[in-house]
Parts: structure tokens; sequence; C-alpha cells
């Protein structure tokens, strides 16, 4: 009987990096890509336990919002709670990831929160002026232009993408409010303001329910003899980025390739910039 007998086995699901931003070498944190491992969490375990690890300072808000009424919809149809727990940052679409847990709990130095919309650019239009570079743009429609960077700044522009930005941010609001409900205890008055705090302050406001480590937490639900494991996300390998290269054949192949790690450098610099607004 002891031969047979089987430990009770709690899903783990790690959602780590930027959030929908692919390139050529790495797959991205999206519905596509997580889609997959979310159905096997949800059925791999006889355990009513679903466990989610988040690692990342946000991106794509359709994205972040895919993902987590993909986890709620299983969730609801398996009867499964969901505990999140927060890693180094679970900010901005983060922080929306981690909603999808029925419960959130985070360590000590864990930042959390960053409820807000940003958009970010470079503006070259005195950079051209300057190299006598001339920039020809011909449109049907007269926005289709807008925001171009090469391009002087218009106010209709930047109150269009504000007016945009301002609807982001109200569906992360109320799925904030929808899923915290009761808890959040907003005395500053600026959860909603794109802030961000350590884990003791985001527990003390309501955005998680504790500080507790993973391992300890689903001993104390489901006993000392409950394993923890860990749903693969397919393509991460070395193999698999080397099969996302393009296979053309000579010249092309060779500029291709140079396009692609260009690619992937341009990508790596804006998710070390998405970082390193946390300070990390």
């Amino acid at each position: 009987m002891r031969f047979f007998s089987r430990s009770p086995i709690v899903p783990v699901l790690r959602f780590n990096g930027p959030i929908g931003m692919p390139s050529a070498l790495r797959q991205s944190l999206s519905l596509a890509t997580a889609a997959g491992p979310i159905e096997k969490a949800f059925s791999m375990s006889k355990l009513p336990s679903v466990v989610i690890i988040v690692n990342s300072p946000g991106g794509s808000p359709v994205q972040s919002n895919l993902i987590f009424r993909r986890v709620r919809q299983l969730a609801a149809e398996k009867n499964k709670r969901v505990y999140v727990f927060a890693e180094d940052v679970c900010a901005s679409g983060g922080y929306f990831l981690a909603l999808s847990g029925d419960e959130i709990y985070a360590d000590p130095s864990s930042i959390v929160g960053s409820i807000g919309v940003i958009s970010a650019g470079f503006g070259f239009e005195k950079a051209i002026h300057k190299l006598g570079v001339d920039r020809r743009v011909y449109t049907a429609g007269a926005n289709k232009g807008s925001l171009d960077p090469f391009l002087p700044e218009k106010p209709d522009d930047i109150t269009r993408l504000k007016a945009i930005q301002s609807d982001v941010h109200a569906t992360f609001v109320a799925a904030v409010k929808e899923r915290r409900g009761d808890k959040l205890k907003d005395h500053d008055g600026d959860m909603f303001t794109g802030a961000f705090w350590s884990g003791p302050k985001a527990a003390e406001m309501g955005l998680i329910d504790g500080l507790a480590d993973m391992r300890v937490k689903m001993r104390q639900l489901h006993g000392d003899k409950v394993k923890l494991r860990a749903v693969p996300f397919g393509g991460s390998g070395l193999l698999s980025k080397l099969r996302r290269l393009p296979r053309m054949a000579g010249a092309a192949g060779a500029a291709g390739f140079a396009g692609s790690l260009a690619e992937d450098a341009l990508a790596t610099l804006e998710a070390r910039a998405l970082w390193s607004r946390y300070g990390l």
C-alpha cells in the first residue's frame, strides 16, 4: 500500500517576464503561449488548489486581461481556488495577472501595484532637422500619422492618446475593485495613481492578502506530504529559439538572422526598461 500511495499534487504556473512583448528569439507571455499550460494546471490534480507565481513588470493590457479571464473561467469551471504568490515584481500588468487569484501573497521585499497606464517613446524631429533629413509621410486619413516620432507632436494626438489611456485605466481599476472588494483600504488616495509599494504596505492597503511562502502555505492547506509540480511553458529552450530564426539561405538568410538579432536586442532593451522602472 505504501508503494502505491501518492502524495497530493498542487500544480504551479509561473507567469514570468514582460507581457505581450515577443521577439524573434523569445516568446512572450501572452494568452497564446499561456493557454496550454493554464488548461493543464487546472486538470492535472484532484486537489482544489492551483498556484500561480507572478514575476512581471507588466506590458500589454490586452494580454494581461485575456490571461486573467482565462484563469478565472477555468477556476469557475473546475471549482478550483487560485493562490497567487508574487516574487520580485508584481506590478502593472503583472498585478492584473495576480488579480486572477482568490488569494494573493507576496514576499516582504516584493514590489506590488502600479495600477496605471503608460505610453513612452522618443521624438526625433529636431535630430533629423539638424541632419538635413526630410520626413515624407503620405496618408489616407487625417489621423493616420498620429504620434509619428519624426514629426512634431500635435495637441489633438495627445488628447486622443490620453482618452484611450483613461479607458484602459478604468478597466484595470474596475478589475481591482471587483476582485479585491472590501479588502481595499486606500488611506492615502494614491492606490490607482500608478504608485507601487513593498509587500507589507500592499498587504496593509488590501492589494494582497498577506506575506507568505508558497510551500509553507500549501503545506498548511494540504499537509506536509503535498508536492508542488511546475507546469512548463513549451518552446523556451535553445532549440526552440533556433527554430524561430529565419530559414532563408544565402545572403537573405544572413540578413534575416542579423535582423532577428537586432529585433531581439531592441526587445531586450524594452524589457530591461520595464524592469528598471521598479529599481531592478
